[in-house]
């Protein structure tokens, strides 16, 4: 029997407080899924998990997760560059080995059900599992983010709970979240570059793309991600923003992956083009799913 595996890669609305992002990567394990990466960000203040197992591991887990993000996260008292919407703000599910993408939407569509029922927190879809299809664009769910959203949830609701917010279920292919940092701290022109290159301004296919400010770092960042890499490689979408940077009068500081990368999607140049700032042979998805039973 072939098996089958699911990825979740959720994003959580803290990056500051490692407790917080402990006890959500032990609920994680609790639920069955294997852990693969966990990493928090300061500025975005956002913390990103990925985790994959069978698919009813995967939905416990992720379950768990969200439960955690809840109990925890208020984001009345919560800040950061990152547009957010949720506690446990969005929560994708991926088919990987023996899984469609079919079966992922039911997936979540089962998941959002149980966290409404369980939790009380309202649940919107999108991607594939969008139930209208303005909703299908994760920038037009999180439109007026947690203080001004005006849109009535897909299940629950009518109102966002006042601490969490809501949850943001989806299932959707892999998805690689790619930040390139500048030599500049003007954001003016890190929104400039993004602006050009993201498919919604008429750029590159399956790029969004935005320009913010790392203040930790003092660097203006184009913050990336790539929904298709089969359509516009990281490689492209490196190549734009050098071409960009330079047409503006600023240089690459170096780049920053959120998570895993398939094997594949490095091709034809390798790591080292990418100008990786952290970067080991643990980042490519495949050597970890590797790991998995």
């Amino acid at each position: 029997m072939t098996r089958q595996i699911v990825e979740c890669v959720p994003n959580f609305s803290e990056g500051r407080d490692p407790g917080i992002q402990r006890n959500i990567g032990d609920a994680v394990v609790a639920g069955g899924a294997v852990l693969l990466r966990a990493e928090m960000d300061a500025d975005h203040n956002r913390a990103v998990l990925t985790f994959a197992g069978s698919p009813e591991a995967v939905v416990e887990s992720a379950f768990r997760a969200i439960a955690a993000a809840v109990a925890s996260i208020d984001l009345k008292r919560h800040a950061g560059v990152h547009p957010r919407l949720g506690a446990a703000d969005v929560v994708p599910l991926v088919p990987l080995e023996g899984a469609t993408m079919a079966e992922c939407v039911t997936l979540a569509h089962g998941l959002g059900e149980r966290v409404w029922r369980d939790l009380h927190v309202p649940v919107f879809f999108y991607e594939a599992a969008a139930r209208l299809p303005e909703r299908a664009r994760l920038e037009n769910v999180r439109r007026g983010q947690f203080e001004h959203s005006t849109l009535v949830p897909d299940i629950g609701g009518p109102s966002l709970d006042p601490a969490a917010g809501a949850v943001i279920i989806g299932a959707r292919k892999v998805l690689i979240a790619f930040n390139i940092n500048l030599t500049t701290a003007d954001v003016s022109i890190a929104r400039q570059i993004a602006r050009k290159i993201r498919a919604s301004s008429g750029g590159l296919p399956g790029v969004k793309a935005m320009g913010v400010f790392l203040e930790s770092r003092g660097l203006a960042q184009v913050s990336m991600n790539l929904t298709d890499f089969e359509r516009t490689s990281p490689k492209a979408a490196f190549d734009a923003v050098r071409e960009e940077t330079r047409r503006l009068r600023t240089e690459i500081h170096g780049s920053e992956l959120v998570g895993l990368i398939p094997r594949r999607a490095l091709e034809p140049v390798g790591p080292e083009y990418f100008q990786f700032e952290d970067f080991a042979p643990d980042r490519i998805l495949e050597n970890r799913l590797a790991t998995i039973e």
